[in-house]
């Protein structure tokens, strides 16, 4: 295995015009392009044909995370603008869904949009859910590393505070499009199989997806299984460093059902793709989490970044045995779903334990998920994009997608 450590992100750098991000979706999901990548073969292709380029004993992976409209807006007296930006539950339930079902008060870890201007005291709001006026209110409790800890309290009370954001929060565009969300975004920037609240950001490989592809899938017997990553703020987090051993990774909640686990063990041996880079990293988390458990270092589901270039692997410890033990864990446990924490980074080096390929969108320059393509893919991703700019592909969370079956 390479060094991950020593990897240069200047090596991962490749020019983006402006004009090649795309600002708004398509207007229809499926017409989108698609770089199709098998072995040594590159082509252009539409996303609407990717029924036809799965393999007939392949399984896609989806993942069910559903964005959460997280931007609030408060104006101060003075007429400041303040918005702060909720990242995760913290109190009463530090559980995406139980959160959302709170009554006041509840705290969550935050951004805060021109906090300068906000030193103490309480922000105020009028919103209006289903006709009912409610007066929302924001104090700081803490201040951590780059984000904050605000409590929110409202009255009256037995409103919920998903009905809060749901009335008043805006849809967490990318920065990069730097424009404002438009009504539209609340559709387009949500996958059609979105199930449960928690993002900040969409798991866009699978924005391209529509009922009918779902249906032709299912049709051509390819199987789907769904995984559940809520994607976090820093998947936006360029890495600054000179080599990504500075870069600290986020940590990210996910769920993984046992039927899923028993899917993923029948398959052992056939194609696994991933739709989007949080499925495969969650996928992927799988094994660590098993082999920290063999290994008595934890009792919970939990992935550092380093722990595949770290732990020590015994000889006889295969995928199959992982997923097993993850399945009797959970049985052992009386539970029918893995919920676990993942900071996993895959980069160059990284050995594959169950992806076999991935479709997803094209990635920022020098970002952690551009290593992800690349450890999967190789050098050829500089082919790939080199492609894509040529033939007028457009880039990142609203544009274009690829098939990599390498």
């Amino acid at each position: 295995m390479s060094d991950p450590y020593k990897i240069k992100i200047e090596e991962y750098n490749y020019p983006l015009p402006d004009d090649r991000i795309a600002k708004f979706p398509l207007n229809e999901r499926h017409l989108s392009k698609l770089l199709y990548l098998k072995g040594k073969h590159l082509s252009e292709k539409v996303f609407k044909q990717i029924p036809d380029l799965i393999p007939k004993n392949g399984l896609l992976v989806f993942n069910e995370t559903k964005v959460i409209q997280a931007r609030l807006l408060f104006k101060k007296t003075t007429g400041a603008t303040i918005e702060i930006f909720c990242l995760e539950p913290v109190k009463p339930t530090n559980d995406f869904q139980l959160a959302f079902q709170q009554k006041p008060p509840v705290v969550w870890k935050c951004l805060v949009g021109n906090a300068k201007r906000w030193k103490s005291g309480e922000l105020m709001s009028e919103v209006v859910v289903d006709g009912v006026p409610v007066q929302l209110k924001a104090t700081k409790e803490a201040q951590l590393s780059g984000s904050f800890l605000i409590s929110f309290s409202w009255e009256p009370e037995e409103i919920l505070f998903s009905h809060i954001l749901e009335a008043s929060g805006m849809i967490p565009l990318p920065p990069y499009l730097h424009r404002e969300a438009v009504e539209s975004d609340k559709e387009r920037y949500q996958t059609v199989y979105a199930r449960f609240d928690g993002s900040v950001a969409a798991p866009t490989a699978g924005l391209h997806f529509t009922d009918n592809i779902l249906q032709q899938l299912t049709e051509k017997g390819i199987q789907t299984q769904k995984v559940t990553l809520h994607v976090g703020a820093g998947t936006f987090k360029p890495v600054s460093s000179e080599t990504i051993r500075e870069h600290e990774m986020h940590t990210e909640k996910v769920a993984v059902s046992k039927k899923v686990l028993k899917s993923l063990l029948k398959q052992l041996g056939n194609p696994v793709i991933p739709v989007g880079t949080t499925s495969m990293r969650t996928i992927e988390s799988l094994f660590w989490m098993a082999l920290k458990i063999k290994l008595g270092l934890t009792n919970s589901f939990e992935v550092n970044q380093w722990d595949p270039y770290e732990l020590e692997i015994p000889g006889d410890f295969s995928t199959g045995e992982a997923l097993t033990l993850l399945i009797n864990t959970l049985e052992q446990n009386n539970l029918e779903e893995l919920k676990g924490e993942t900071r996993l980074m895959i980069a160059p080096g990284y050995q594959f334990r169950l992806a076999t390929g991935l479709i997803t969108n094209f990635h920022q320059p020098k970002s952690t998920l551009l290593l992800l393509v690349s450890a999967l893919i190789g050098e050829r991703w500089k082919e790939a994009y080199d492609f894509a700019l040529k033939n007028s592909f457009r880039f990142l969370s609203y544009g274009d997608s690829c098939l990599f079956l390498p």
